[in-house]
């Protein structure tokens, strides 16, 4: 499966919820999809059924293949540790969602973006691999001919949330990666033993 491009209205209604932040056109209409959408009588979801759409929403979540997610669990089941929470602190640490975090993109599709067009550097070097994981103590900046773009000082004039686990310095663009972040400090709503489960069979 490519990566999904198309509505995400229509996404977050098969969830039940904004997973890609707030969103006039759900809220006008917070039912499933499709025609029947809003009358149709569901079958009772099964407790695959259940797993499976919990990963997919943290897929769609953060915007992360099927590959590239199966490989960021085996990495947390090698770590020591609750594989669940682990998992959610390695997908936060990918550049591209910190990115998102420190406010330099108003989404994690435009953060991706901004790093796959070399507007930002990891310890003053430019990194293009949104997936790139960030470790303790790395310093994530806009790089310097990229500070004037309109599309980053628009999303950093708009920037409301602070995060435990992240440092950021407006004045020079830059951002600080301190530590892994607690599960309670991870504001999505993902039930991620759901997913560890679904992985186990």
């Amino acid at each position: 499966m490519a990566r999904y491009t198309g509505p995400k209205t229509k996404i977050a209604r098969k969830f039940h919820e904004p997973i890609f932040g707030p969103d006039k056109t759900y809220e006008r209409k917070p039912y499933a999809p499709g025609m029947h959408g809003q009358n149709k009588r569901r079958a009772k979801t099964s407790e695959y059924g259940t797993q499976l759409n919990e990963k997919q929403k943290a897929k769609y979540t953060y915007g992360i293949l099927e590959r590239q997610f199966r490989k960021l669990y085996a990495e947390a089941s090698r770590r020591g540790g609750i594989t669940g929470e682990v998992l959610l602190q390695l997908i936060e640490a990918r550049l591209d969602n910190v990115v998102y975090r420190l406010g330099i993109g108003r989404s994690r599709a435009q953060a991706r973006q901004l790093v796959s067009h070399c507007h930002i550097t990891v310890n003053g070097n430019v990194v293009n691999v949104p997936s790139y994981s960030l470790k303790e103590g790395d310093v994530i900046a806009v790089r310097e001919r990229s500070k004037s773009l309109e599309i980053i000082t628009d999303s950093l004039a708009s920037r409301a949330n602070n995060y435990p686990w992240l440092e950021w310095d407006n004045a020079s663009m830059c951002g600080k990666f301190m530590n892994y972040p607690q599960r309670a400090d991870i504001p999505e709503n993902i039930n991620e033993q759901l997913i560890v489960e679904l992985y186990s069979k």
